[in-house]
């Protein structure tokens, strides 16, 4: 289990293990916001709930990348892990199958790997499409490719409850966020 830390000001910053959740707080430099129901860890000397989420004590200044590249993990995440031509996910493909990343303007023709260019297609939609153009074959993707919010590109991936996706949604709103799905 993996807890959610939130900087001072209440901005998910990152997930951390529940241990170091626990040395946080116990050193003083986090207090728990959530705990992660009726669960107690002990120890010799202390008990204390399990943290869910905690939240620094101090402020921490997070410089922020908002261009993210393109990468597999993050463009399946973007496109909720379906194939954006036959509109299967990844569950509902045949064993030899599996999600890839598809240029809509093949690179062999001009085309860029950037967020503008490529979607999720199964392995079957992007050998048929091939190096040919949309139009020429008829495939045309079910939304149109775009850069992603930074907040998704860091969130989509993570598995979620739904007390820390609470936080994150209060922070950053439902736009952002509209693809992730809690465990």
């Amino acid at each position: 289990m993996r807890c959610l830390a939130l900087n001072a000001s209440f901005e998910p910053l990152t997930m951390v293990p529940t241990r170091r959740a626990l040395r946080l707080v116990i050193e003083g430099k986090a207090e728990i916001v959530e705990a992660d129901g009726d669960e107690l860890v002990r120890s010799v000397r202390m008990q204390m709930p399990r943290p869910a989420i905690i939240r620094l004590v101090r402020f921490v200044h997070v410089p922020r990348r908002f261009r993210r590249q393109v990468t597999n993990t993050f463009l399946f995440a973007r496109d909720s892990y379906t194939c954006q031509y036959c509109t299967r996910v990844q569950a509902q493909l045949k064993p030899r199958e599996c999600l890839t990343r598809d240029h809509v303007v093949p690179q062999s023709r001009g085309g860029s790997n950037e967020w503008t260019n490529v979607v999720t297609a199964c392995s079957s939609c992007n050998t048929r499409k091939g190096s040919r153009l949309p139009d020429e074959i008829g495939m045309h993707p079910l939304r149109s490719p775009m850069e992603p919010h930074f907040v998704h590109l860091s969130w989509a991936i993570r598995r979620l409850s739904q007390a820390q996706l609470k936080y994150i949604r209060i922070f950053y709103g439902e736009g952002a966020l509209a693809a992730i799905r809690p465990r």
